[in-house]
């Protein structure tokens, strides 16, 4: 459970991890994919996509 824990607690969103979000949301990426390529959690990635308006695709 380990890998489950993030040094970044509560890290304000920057600029370059916003635009990174939204290409990863566009190429239709799965949530938990792009939380690990922003190193962030899902919950953090999940809140942040739906500030923004996005809607990232869902595991099937």
């Amino acid at each position: 459970m380990s890998e489950d824990r993030f040094e970044r607690h509560r890290q304000p969103w920057t600029t370059d991890e916003i635009q990174k979000l939204h290409t990863l949301a566009k190429k239709g990426m799965a949530l938990k994919a792009i939380a690990k390529a922003l190193k962030r959690s899902e919950e953090s990635t999940k809140d942040r996509a739906k500030a923004d308006g996005l809607t990232i695709a869902k595991l099937r």
